[in-house]
């Protein structure tokens, strides 16, 4: 089953859930039999039906619901909206309450992992746990922010048709060193089919606007304040190194480290089985 629940967030902003699975029977707040409530944050870029394979693996056992972010999937993208860190916290805090999770465990990769513990050290009393998967707490910088403009306008839109967004991205990117056919996969995930040909559901525009939000700051500071139970995922040749995720481990008050082999910043895509193997035993602990 998949079941759109529509949430209001921050400034009004109309925001799309996505449940891929049938809910559990019981209260997913209630302890009674272990089930957690679980929502799922993608990265710059994503949408929540990158998440479909492992919520309906969750969703055997616990609550999960992914959530498409502003300027996202089918949420919301209003010119005049608000992409600062501000506004993706709050988003997820009223999707949050919207949908009875709290408190939850939240699962998020690149940007969305950022939003989650920020989340979580903002108002800890709806978070029982985060997962942060290949986000740095780093600043990466303005000469960061240049290459990923350059980057936008080497894409050679609009693509004739979906094979040619697979190749593409999974082989002719600059940005790809050798083939991978899980990230064209990922990519072709967030194209539709205009009267032109296949084009972003996204606006460029709208995704710088949201990384400059938080790419020229460090982020050590909320990582310290989030209290609740925290695993920190690495794909092995991801963009975050082992080094910054041990660091980002100690920094946690209750820190811990998962890595995953023969995957890059695409965890969950590149090695599935490897990042279910990753997070199970964290989420058993926190359940």
């Amino acid at each position: 089953m998949v079941r759109r629940i529509d949430v209001t967030g921050a400034d009004g902003v109309r925001l799309a859930a996505w449940e891929f699975g049938d809910p559990p029977k019981n209260d997913p707040t209630t302890d009674q039999d272990g089930t957690l409530g679980v929502l799922l944050l993608h990265g710059l870029m994503g949408r929540a039906s990158h998440w479909a394979s492992t919520a309906r693996w969750l969703s055997e056992r616990h609550r999960a619901v992914a959530l498409d972010q502003r300027g996202h999937g089918r949420s919301d993208k209003p010119s005049q909206a608000a992409f600062t860190r501000e506004a993706y916290v709050d988003d997820a805090e009223a999707a949050l309450e919207h949908l009875g999770l709290a408190p939850a465990v939240l699962l998020g990769h690149a940007m969305g992992a950022l939003t989650a513990w920020q989340l979580a050290a903002k108002r800890p009393d709806l978070v029982r746990g985060v997962i942060i998967c290949d986000m740095r707490a780093s600043a990466l910088g303005a000469a960061s922010q240049r290459e990923w403009a350059d980057w936008f306008k080497s894409w050679p839109l609009p693509f004739a048709t979906l094979a040619d967004v697979r190749k593409w991205f999974g082989e002719d990117d600059p940005w790809v060193e050798r083939p991978n056919p899980a990230r064209g996969e990922f990519y072709a995930e967030v194209m539709h089919e205009c009267e032109d040909g296949w084009r972003p559901v996204f606006e460029p525009d709208q995704m710088l606007r949201s990384r400059e939000t938080w790419v020229f700051d460090a982020h050590w500071e909320e990582l310290a304040q989030v209290r609740c139970p925290a695993l920190v995922v690495r794909g092995l040749d991801g963009e975050l190194g082992r080094a910054e995720a041990q660091e980002m481990v100690r920094v946690l008050p209750r820190g811990e480290y998962a890595e995953v082999a023969d995957a890059g910043h695409l965890v969950h895509y590149d090695q599935p089985e490897g990042w279910r193997t990753a997070i199970e035993p964290f989420l058993d602990a926190v359940r």
